[in-house]
């Protein structure tokens, strides 16, 4: 059989007592509908009790009632050019091939332009543009037209011009000179050979002046460690394709770890390949603190502290190289341990470790037992230039301005007064710096007290160039002219230097010796440009001493705090961003939010809660956070995260910004308070205060209610040794009195689906990480609007696209039962109740990406009262939104639960005053697809616009459409390949022989509504 385990999406589903699971399960609309006066303003409508019932008596289902609800749609008069740019033909989408790297996120992109706007970020495909874009990537396009950014230079807070700026900042440099002050360039890591180019020249001209590197998440004891052995700041570029057992010591590396975007590598391990019976994938182990999403990925996971991390990775080490450094940990630990270290072992150079441990010491133990594998993951060849940040100098750095030894302060791409954990110490040494100039996206609270905040453009409004690895070359091309009056931070450094012609002149000259063999034009066209690829010398360092010195290592009292970025925000750069605010984390599915996440044990003992209440909604408890040397931060939400280490807490980066935010976006506690040292894992107490926290999570919207063959996964030696039909078993009906399968019976005749295309997609949980960039890139194309944490708390998110995340326990649903039903008197009730609610402290996780599956034979069509949902040759369930009256009929018909009802009208509504409340941010959306009015209902189109584009194309061009043409907004934004999407006509195509693959199945098969979305059992590597 294909799984027999119990699956929960939160702790409140273990209850077999909770009313409120019951009546979440029971009670499709969980609050009143306010249908009174549908049409009428929003206040009138939040105030009514008049019930669906009644409307439809009212209205009656006419075609005037379907004419009046589409007359409430807003009407804009068209304004045709009066003068057409030659290079824009209205209607057809340019595209631009670029690179971005903010200081925390880089990728390789293209970039849709309609009309001048860009509108949509794209994966370039291109050879040697391996680095896809992540959710925060796909989010950037939003930030372009943000209406808190700085608009304008400003010296002392006041407007000025760009002469002026120049000329004050020269004259500080002069003052300099002449009293022998220093002069500092704080930048983050910059990665442009350019702009590394003109700050040298730059120091060259000015000997007084220095330049220090700063990266808010710091990688500094791993670059350090790298730097011994190799003689250079740079991070290794790992291939997790080539390894079959990969070891993770608290590395997140599906996430932010070092920049991340190893995902694809990983995945293609993931899927199951090789000759039948006898396929393989990759091993993965993870010892971690907080559920990550390598975690929720891995075959198998230790939930340990990170004191207990570093002593396991002195076990692996002896156990690799033959070593016999004492270690102390505990047995049930190291038995686990000592498994994975001989697997590794055997493995080879088919092994790697991996390590996010911010201890030098432990760094070089990584860097030792991949030598000794000789893994071939691990290659300093290409080694990554994303981060280059010092701790030590920017520690120098804070003490000479206190020191008052600092006359001129220049910064680009930071912001110190909000992510340095000593950030008081910053502003007080600000204060004695003669003159500071911040270069800056918005004015932040740093831009805000400097002398100088000098408004820079964002990178779809500049040219510049990348390293992100050696050996690789991007460049970033301008998309749109500057919508504010910018100038970027090279043009400053070109008028200093005293170089004349414009940082475009300048780039296309520098690039000369770079992309030798090409030419400016044709990098310019592909994004992207690959040389020859330098490999570090291989070296050596005392590795017996650091593992010895790593053992020594003591727990720290208390409990043991350890800071993480999310997935949403990173590091907190995009915190005016609504998309990414609304994005539900992978993990705990909480949006608008960061908390503090603590073990089931851990949260008993300190008396703290969740609660899921009567609308839905999540409640938690407030506790205050207490460190070491006195950092306090009040106030902290709390979330009991199943999986939490036992003795640890987690809480995220990147949120607590209050400086150039809209009120709405000003959410969460600042945790940079709490990064002393740049260290991630801190020791803090934990103390219950007063209050419920309103958390506005999706976990117990829509729950799994029972019914398990939504998640279908099974173990390897099971998938290489039994049939499919026991791993992959099919739900049987009753058909005259006999047993057959479920999809051979049929309600309907079906019609020939043989004729034209007919869309299928196809998502394999095996290579789903749960990354989220799926959900920003529909968010994006289809103009989904953003709610608010208010309307998501009342179940009223409205995005196409969720990744459902699943717990599952040791338990299975047919034990459970049993165990119910074998219950006899009150006593055993009690106690048998009382276990079952106990949740697994490390359980296993699933992701599975749910939209609308377009059902061959759709339960929502035969519901409509108005024939708003109907069904295409294609494949594709259609919504015609002029039609709607809003029953929700289709949505309490809908088994998936992936329609979605505007209760209001999001764009133009000062209620929802996010990006489509503003006339920038409205620059944002798609022409091609319509902006819903209230009323209506809306679901995933299966991305019909794009489809129909392909289409159209091939036809003008006189050509067949191949294999990979037809893409929708998730399949072309996902990185790992868990989902193809294509035409089951074109026989040859990708998704034509996925469909007829063993491990394929649908959502639901015995409900009978034949999707068109499909799924791929879930192997597990245990």
């Amino acid at each position: 059989m294909s799984s027999n385990k119990k699956y929960w999406k939160s702790v409140e589903e273990l209850d077999g007592n909770s009313s409120i699971v019951e009546a979440l399960k029971n009670n499709e609309f969980v609050e009143e509908i306010p249908t009174d006066e549908f049409l009428a303003n929003e206040g009138a409508l939040s105030s009514s009790s008049t019930t669906r019932r009644d409307f439809l008596k009212y209205v009656g289902f006419t075609t005037a009632a379907a004419t009046l609800a589409a007359c409430e749609g807003p009407v804009h008069l068209s304004i045709p050019y009066v003068v057409q740019p030659e290079q824009i033909i209205p209607g057809i989408a340019d595209y631009y091939a670029t690179s971005v790297f903010d200081g925390f996120d880089f990728a390789n992109l293209l970039v849709k332009t309609r009309e001048g706007r860009p509108i949509k970020i794209d994966n370039n495909k291109m050879a040697g543009a391996k680095f896809a874009a992540n959710a925060r990537i796909h989010a950037s396009i939003l930030s372009l037209y943000d209406s808190m950014r700085l608009k304008e230079p400003k010296i002392a807070g006041k407007p000025a011009t760009w002469i002026d700026v120049d000329s004050k900042i020269k004259t500080g440099l002069a003052e300099a000179k002449a009293k022998g002050g220093q002069v500092v360039l704080l930048t983050g890591t910059l990665a442009s050979p350019s702009t590394e180019k003109l700050i040298a020249e730059f120091l060259g001209k000015n000997p007084n002046a220095s330049h220090v590197v700063y990266d808010a998440v710091s990688e500094s004891e791993t670059l350090d460690a790298f730097e011994t052995v190799y003689g250079e700041r740079a991070l290794v570029d790992y291939d997790f394709s080539k390894a079959s057992i990969i070891v993770s010591v608290g590395a997140d590396f599906l996430g932010d770890w070092q920049g991340g975007s190893y995902d694809s590598g990983y995945a293609k391990g993931r899927i199951p390949q090789g000759p039948k019976g006898s396929q393989k994938i990759s091993r993965h182990f993870q010892l971690e603190a907080n559920m990550t999403l390598s975690g929720a990925a891995a075959d198998k996971r230790i939930a340990m502290s990170t004191a207990n991390q570093k002593q396991a990775l002195v076990l692996i080490y002896n156990s690799v190289v033959g070593a016999s450094v004492p270690v102390t940990l505990d047995a049930k630990f190291k038995a686990e341990v000592t498994k994975a270290a001989q697997q590794l072992k055997a493995a080879g150079s088919k092994g790697v470790l991996v390590s996010g441990i911010q201890d030098k010491n432990a760094q070089l133990l990584v860097l030792a037992i991949n030598q000794a594998l000789a893994s071939e993951s691990f290659s300093t060849n290409g080694t990554r230039q994303i981060r280059k940040g010092s701790n030590e100098k920017v520690a120098q750095l804070v003490a000479a301005m206190k020191a008052g030894s600092v006359h001129t302060l220049i910064m680009s791409g930071v912001n110190p007064v909000y992510t340095l954990p000593n950030s008081k110490d910053f502003v007080e040494g600000l204060k004695k710096v003669s003159l500071s100039a911040s270069f800056s996206l918005r004015e932040d609270e740093t831009a805000s007290i400097t002398t100088i905040a000098a408004a820079v453009p964002h990178y779809l409004e500049s040219w510049g160039d990348v390293s992100i690895t050696k050996g690789t070359y991007g460049l970033t091309q301008p998309t749109i002219r500057p919508v504010f009056n910018t100038k970027q931070f090279q043009e400053t450094l070109l008028s200093l230097n005293g170089i004349p012609g414009t940082y475009y002149d300048y780039l296309k000259a520098s690039s000369v010796s770079i992309i030798s063999g090409s030419t400016w034009s044709q990098v310019l066209h592909d994004g992207i440009f690959v040389g020859t690829v330098p490999s570090v010398s291989a070296g050596s360092a005392d590795y017996a001493a650091a593992a010895n010195a790593l053992a020594k290592s003591k727990t720290t009292p208390g409990l043991e705090l350890v800071l993480y970025t999310k997935t949403g925000l990173g590091d907190g750069q995009q915190a005016n961003n609504p998309w990414l605010q609304e994005f539900p984390d992978p993990i705990t599915r909480v949006s608008w939010d960061n908390y503090v996440t603590v073990s089931n044990a851990d949260a008993k003992l300190l008396l703290l809660s969740n609660e899921i209440v009567a609308n839905g909604g999540l409640n938690g408890s407030y506790a205050t956070i207490k460190t070491a040397d006195g950092v306090v931060l009040e106030n902290v939400p709390v979330i009991v995260q199943p999986g939490q280490a036992v003795g640890t807490v987690g809480l995220a980066l990147g949120y607590g910004k209050k400086a150039a935010l809209k009120e709405e976006m000003q959410v969460g506690l600042n945790a940079y308070s709490l990064y002393k040292g740049f260290n991630n894992v801190q020791s803090v107490t934990l103390t219950k205060v007063d209050g419920d926290h309103e958390f506005a999570c999706v976990q117990g919207q829509k729950t799994l209610m029972g019914r398990g063959d939504i998640i279908k996964e099974t173990t390897l030696e099971i998938f290489n040794t039994k049939d499919a039909e026991f791993w992959n078993e099919q739900p049987m009906v009753s058909l005259d009195h006999k047993e057959v399968k479920a999809t051979t019976v049929d309600l309907w005749d079906s019609f020939d689906r043989s004729v034209g295309h007919h869309f299928n997609l196809s998502i394999d949980l095996n290579a789903c990480t749960g990354c989220g960039a799926c959900v920003i890139a529909c968010h994006a194309e289809n103009n989904v609007p953003v709610v608010g944490k208010n309307e998501i708390r009342r179940s009223r998110d409205m995005h196409w696209l969720r990744i459902d995340r699943y717990y599952s326990s040791e338990e299975t649903f047919a034990g459970d039962n049993e165990r119910k039903e074998n219950i006899a008197g009150l006593s055993s009730s009690l106690s048998t109740f009382n276990e079952m609610e106990h949740a697994s402290d490390n359980p296993q996780v699933s992701f599975q990406p749910v939209m609308c599956q377009h059902c061959n034979h759709a339960p929502c069509e035969t519901v409509c009262p108005v024939a708003a949902t109907s069904h295409s040759r294609q494949g594709q369930n259609h919504m015609a939104y002029n039609r709607c009256v809003g029953t929700r009929y289709c949505a309490n018909n809908c088994p998936y639960k992936v329609r979605r009802f505007n209760w209001f009208l999001y764009s133009e509504n000062k209620e929802f005053d996010f990006h489509m409340n503003d006339d920038l941010g409205r620059m944002v959306l798609n022409p091609d697809v319509n902006v819903r009015s209230r009323g209506v209902m809306e679901k995933c189109s299966m991305c019909i616009q794009k489809t129909q584009a392909t289409i159209l194309a091939a036809k003008n061009e006189g050509r067949v459409i191949v294999d990979g043409e037809f893409q929708t907004a998730c399949s072309s934004a996902c990185n790992t390949g868990a989902m193809i999407f294509g035409d089951v006509n074109d026989k040859k195509s990708q998704v034509a022989k996925l469909v007829e693959d063993e491990r394929m199945y649908h959502l639901l098969e015995h409900v009978g509504t034949k999707p068109n979305v499909f799924y791929h059992v879930k192997v597990r590597n245990t």
